[in-house]
């Protein structure tokens, strides 16, 4: 039965409704930043002026110039990666920015460290963990597991950093399938800090017979020592990058952060921050675009593939820095 008009809900009159012209509202989006189709010129600048000027397409142009910005400003560009960005085939882009200077200092997690060094020694990395796992044989490589602790043990004898240390050893080494492939070979050869920043137990280079807790402490601790020295000179301009490093290097990054400023009376400040990762992560985004630039400075996150963001990324650094 239809209820009578008097027991029926109240209905709001859209009649008394009051509008605005549109030309009185504030508009996010124009139509002068919507993207650009291929035309004649297909070169890799005019792509990326091609992008829309909207969201993360603009941030990634942002981070591009604040990278280039710093570089010629000659301000610190702090790379800090996870093992992903090394395993996915990324290492020659790495190196180029190194070799143009870019890169001012190199650090990275333990597994970064262990896909450099088989990458360089043997020439293939990134085992199969499921099926190691069923037998105990996971991470249980002689050879990796071997040199790089002696090499840690070594760099404690002799006051090396851990970065420092697998470089060295590297080079030592009479047989690398591919020593052009290592960033921490390069970073040594070109000057550059490379530091590594270990988690204890975290690594499967941690269950090898021949590891050394006080050398891998004391190696590791010397690389924070001088990361955070390094951070002092991304004060006023220059730039930190978290690229796939979704808990060690957030951490260990605002820590060396906070050594940074209480040693250099607050400073530094002002600096541009980006986490590059395949997802979202709570550590990066608090320990590395929010914490660190909320006082000043702008951080930015771009969320994609690492083998198809890093590569944008360095390409993009590099055409805006030799554009005529």
């Amino acid at each position: 039965m239809t209820p009578d008009r008097k027991d029926r809900p109240p209905e709001a009159d859209l009649s008394a409704v009051r509008t605005v012209p549109i030309g009185g509202r504030a508009s996010k989006v124009r139509a002068e930043a919507f993207a650009a189709p291929p035309a004649h010129d297909h070169s890799f600048g005019t792509f990326i002026g091609s992008l829309p000027d909207i969201l993360v397409a603009r941030d990634f142009r942002r981070v591009v110039d604040a990278v280039v910005a710093a570089h010629r400003a000659k301000k610190g560009v702090i790379v800090m990666l996870g093992g992903h960005v090394v395993k996915t085939g990324l290492s020659r882009l790495l190196i180029d920015l190194m070799e143009r200077g870019v890169i001012t200092h190199l650090a990275m997690n333990g597994s970064g460290a262990i896909h450099d060094y088989e990458v360089a020694r043997f020439g293939s990395t990134s085992e199969d963990v499921a099926a190691g796992l069923r037998d105990g044989t996971f991470g249980m490589a002689e050879e990796t597991g071997r040199g790089m602790n002696e090499a840690f043990t070594r760099g404690h004898a002799e006051a090396l950093g851990m970065g420092e240390s697998l470089a060295l050893a590297l080079g030592g080494e009479p047989h690398l399938a591919h020593p052009e492939l290592s960033v921490v070979m390069a970073a040594q050869r070109l000057s550059v800090p490379v530091t590594v920043h270990a988690a204890l137990g975290a690594e499967i280079i941690h269950q090898h017979p021949a590891a050394d807790g006080a050398a891998i402490g004391d190696t590791s601790h010397r690389d924070f020592r001088r990361l955070a020295a390094s951070i002092a000179q991304i004060d006023d301009g220059g730039v930190a990058l978290n690229i796939g490093s979704a808990v060690i290097m957030p951490e260990v990054f605002l820590k060396a952060l906070t050594v940074a400023r209480n040693l250099g009376a607050g400073k530094p400040q002002n600096f541009v921050t980006c986490d590059m990762d395949m997802q979202r992560h709570y550590r990066p985004h608090v320990n590395v675009v929010q914490r660190p630039t909320q006082d000043s400075g702008k951080g930015y996150e771009i969320t994609g593939h690492h083998e198809l963001m890093v590569p944008l990324l360095a390409w993009a650094i590099v055409e805006q820095l030799t554009a005529k």
